[in-house]
């Protein structure tokens, strides 16, 4: 069985060959669950959740990633979440592969985006602002790098000495980064944003024409990135429709506030790809992609990475 850690997958990994293989899944389906959720007592009084993903297709592979979330280990210095995915043949069961689940996770998130961005952003963007500083928004703007001709990518945390950190991070990679202290969504082409936030960091009024948005982070009903007049204003595509109208805050929130309605999802990340709806229509329309993650994404990520990786026959 190989065993395949962060370095591997990010060889593995390259961002044409994810995005072409996300692409052929969301295309063709496979079957995936919504993720099965499970709370246990954790250290010094707080709680773990365990989250399970499967996912698989007939005659083919099964992958399940399972996560640990573990808040109260940032007392002790070491990182709140824990993943590993599981890669198997579907016909004989036997394992394949054992993988890091947090690059995996990583890659194939900012992934999904790119491929949604595909269809759509604006080809010329140039301007890039990404809210967060962890480890999925690098893999946001490195992937935006290699997919637009950036000019500018415009870092802001809560924390600014994270904003900073990141930013001189993506510098020294040759990217055109900076820390901001306050984000302007004004001014930016694409907005992409990878929080824990519970309360919006966008607000409509804040967008100008022809601005897509990319949120990546509310992957729970009780957390939230952008206000209700964002989605009001924008035409709005999400990954999957099951995932989004269970799980994301930002939708869930909105509609229940009635600044927003599940029937004005205009399409999901499928027919994007099937083409049974034509994405962006014109150059001053606002468009918004809401992910909460799809475990076919993992399935397809899994199995491009064994695919590369293992030795050749």
């Amino acid at each position: 069985m190989l065993h395949l850690d962060q370095a591997a997958l990010r060889r593995a990994l390259p961002w044409d060959d994810l995005i072409a293989a996300l692409e052929a899944l969301f295309r063709e389906g496979c079957e995936a669950p919504l993720r099965h959720r499970h709370t246990m007592p954790g250290a010094a009084g707080s709680e773990t959740t365990l989250l399970l993903m499967p996912a698989w297709r007939a005659g083919s592979h099964t992958g399940v990633k399972i996560v640990h979330v573990a808040p109260a280990n940032a007392a002790r210095g070491a990182p709140a979440v824990h993943a590993a995915y599981l890669l198997s043949d579907a016909l004989t069961g036997a394992p394949l592969a054992l993988m890091d689940g947090g690059e995996l996770t990583d890659r194939r998130t900012a992934a999904a985006s790119l491929l949604a961005a595909r269809h759509l952003a604006r080809p010329d963007s140039a301007r890039l602002l990404v809210l967060g500083s962890g480890k999925v928004a690098r893999a946001l703007a490195e992937g935006y790098a290699a997919r637009f001709p950036l000019t500018d990518i415009a870092i802001w945390s809560p924390t600014a000495a994270n904003a900073e950190r990141l930013a001189r991070a993506l510098a020294d990679d040759g990217l055109p980064a900076r820390a901001v202290a306050t984000p302007d969504p004004g001014t930016a082409d694409i907005v992409t944003a990878a929080t824990l936030s519970t309360t919006p960091l966008l607000r409509g009024a804040e967008l100008r024409p022809g601005t897509h948005v990319d949120l990546v982070g509310a992957y729970r009903r009780d957390m939230r990135e952008s206000d209700g007049a964002v989605l009001a204003r924008a035409t709005v595509v999400v990954d999957t429709r099951p995932g989004a109208l269970a799980e994301a805050g930002d939708i869930v929130q909105a509609i229940a506030e009635g600044s927003f309605s599940a029937a004005a999802v205009v399409a999901d990340l499928a027919e994007l790809c099937r083409g049974t709806h034509p994405g962006r229509r014109s150059a001053g329309e606002i468009t918004l992609f809401k992910s909460v993650g799809w475990a076919g994404e993992d399935l397809a990520a899994a199995v491009l990475a064994f695919e590369r990786s293992r030795p050749a026959r």
